[in-house]
């Protein structure tokens, strides 16, 4: 069984480093070859906020928080938290900078 979640970069992230939205992507791509069954649906900007958004298909058993460890590795300081979301939508995660609160 597969699951959709939401990797998401905040708007001050990604101003503070540009680069970091084509790091993700290559990131997520190489994702792709290492772990079967995962996949990045799409990736869009959200105008509203000035978010990078990438929806993401997992198997049921991968653990997300693996996923964002290494991603935090390979980017600048960042932090990441689960967002609160209505049930009907995916689990949302977002990486913004260490100091924002």
């Amino acid at each position: 069984m597969m699951q959709v979640v939401e990797l998401r970069t905040s708007y001050q992230y990604v101003k503070a480093h540009p680069w970091v939205v084509q790091a993700m992507t290559g990131f997520l791509s190489g994702y792709f070859m290492e772990k079967p069954g995962f996949r990045v649906q799409r990736h869009f900007e959200e105008l509203e906020s000035g978010m990078h958004v990438w929806v993401c298909e997992i198997p049921s058993g991968m653990k997300v928080l693996a996923l964002l460890k290494r991603l935090q590795a390979d980017l600048p300081a960042c932090r990441y938290t689960q967002a609160d979301t209505d049930l009907p939508s995916p689990p949302r995660y977002l990486i913004d900078c260490p100091d924002v609160l």
